[in-house]
């Protein structure tokens, strides 16, 4: 595995955000309360920097693709997931918080399961967390998601799908998920590509077949 280095994107008409700086940990906390009915907002903040970003339609596409390729794929592969979309995760003692576009508990479902509020303090951080990076922010978002240890990012830019996984405090790319090891970058991003050329619904049953054959190859060839 290969540590990762973020790159830069060019700035795409997907979004646009809004920079405060010296903002205190209270004020960002008021902040999520005020906006909490706001879900098309995400807030990211790192020691007393505020970054509110507002994704345009192409972001927030290839997000609900994205969610639901995994809701198909863990409910055929029947595994225990917990979907949080874009909840916010803050850690006060590290003065960060951060909003995925979609996050979810799989490995840790279980530790988690009914609970309403959840406390990274006391907590594991989500298991997954997916980032649609098709434009410029201003706030590094890897070292956050690094700082509270969540272990594994899907993210897409507009063109290609990296995954990365937090190996000895670090990100590093890696060929396979580990949450759901059936699928790979390569996977994902054709699924995402065919999702912009079909319809919703016949995309969703094609994802759904797909699964199905290849756990069915899968358990072939192991016999």
């Amino acid at each position: 595995m290969v540590a990762v280095v973020p790159q830069p994107i060019s700035p795409s008409p997907v979004a646009s955000s809004v920079v405060l700086s010296g903002i205190s940990w209270e004020t960002y906390q008021a902040l999520v309360r005020e906006l909490e009915s706001q879900p098309s907002k995400r807030l990211t903040y790192d020691n007393g920097t505020l970054e509110i970003f507002m994704p345009l339609p192409p972001h927030e596409s290839y997000s609900a693709w994205s969610n639901r390729f995994i809701q198909i794929v863990t409910e055929e592969l029947e595994v225990e997931i917990r979907s949080l979309g874009s909840s916010t995760w803050t850690r006060q003692d590290l003065a960060k918080g951060i909003e995925a576009d979609e996050c979810y508990y799989l490995q840790n479902e279980q530790l988690i399961r009914g609970k309403l509020s959840i406390d990274l303090a006391t907590d594991p951080p989500p298991d997954l967390a997916i980032e649609i990076d098709i434009t410029s922010l201003s706030i590094p978002r890897l070292p956050i998601y690094q700082a509270l240890a969540v272990p594994e990012i899907w993210r897409f830019d507009g063109e290609k799908v990296m995954f990365l996984a937090l190996n000895e405090g670090e990100y590093q790319e890696i060929d396979r998920s580990i949450a759901l090891p059936i699928v790979t970058p390569s996977v994902l991003q054709n699924w995402l590509m065919q999702a912009t050329t079909m319809g919703e619904t016949s995309w969703a049953k094609a994802i759904r077949r797909w699964v199905q054959d290849t756990v069915q190859m899968d358990n072939f060839q192991g016999l």
